[in-house]
């Protein structure tokens, strides 16, 4: 008789439905934890001087990614959402956090200048659209050997590329075409196994 109730067999259904729990400081962060392990390697090697979040929800992306900062001894985090949003009141308190209510249109670029190092972290709605203009305004800014992540391109995995019409994915390939200087950075994306992250070909790292 086995003492084991189940085998091991799970799918990708089940990791979406698992990371819609994911939480960081008991605030619901939504992150698949194959990326999670990822973002602190990444940030640990980058050492950015300011982290774009585009897309805070409740902000338990933003207070982990603050306090992957926090250990660095160096760096803030500006993460972005719309006036509706109602993000945890914790990311109010945290030193290394700004947050942004206007979303990322209206977001004044003007302030980068001061930033040497600059990291940028899209996971806005993840249409196609908005992920295409997230790209155009805020590649210009991101730092030589630092990134552009746009977040769920899983999105086409799952059976959803027409609710996104063509979803993170589509804008990728369409921005790559035209931005030679940036590639799409195959250590993260493969880490795990040939994409197996929910930032599908998302890893985006600018080489000049």
């Amino acid at each position: 008789m086995s003492f084991f109730s189940r085998n091991t067999n799970f799918k990708l259904k089940d990791i979406e439905a698992g990371h819609f729990h994911v939480a960081y400081k008991g605030v619901p962060a939504i992150k698949c934890p194959f990326d999670y392990v990822l973002y602190q390697m990444l940030i640990w090697e980058v050492q950015p001087d300011l982290i774009i979040e585009i897309g805070t929800n409740k902000g338990g992306s933003a207070l982990y990614l603050a306090d992957l900062l926090e250990l660095n001894k160096k760096g803030e985090l500006h993460t972005i959402d719309l006036s509706v949003n109602e993000e945890d009141a914790s990311l109010l308190s945290h030193p290394r956090i700004k947050v942004y209510k206007d979303g990322f249109m209206n977001y004044d670029t003007s302030i980068l200048s001061k930033y040497e190092t600059i990291l940028v972290i899209e996971d806005g709605p993840h249409t196609y659209e908005d992920t295409l203009a997230a790209l155009h305004k805020f590649s210009q800014f991101v730092s030589k050997n630092s990134y552009f992540i746009a977040e769920d391109g899983i999105v086409s995995e799952l059976g959803r590329k027409k609710e996104f019409n063509g979803g993170p994915q589509k804008a990728i390939s369409e921005f790559l075409k035209k931005n030679s200087n940036f590639i799409i950075d195959r250590k993260w994306c493969d880490f795990f196994g040939i994409n197996a992250t929910f930032n599908v070909n998302g890893y985006l790292k600018k080489i000049y």
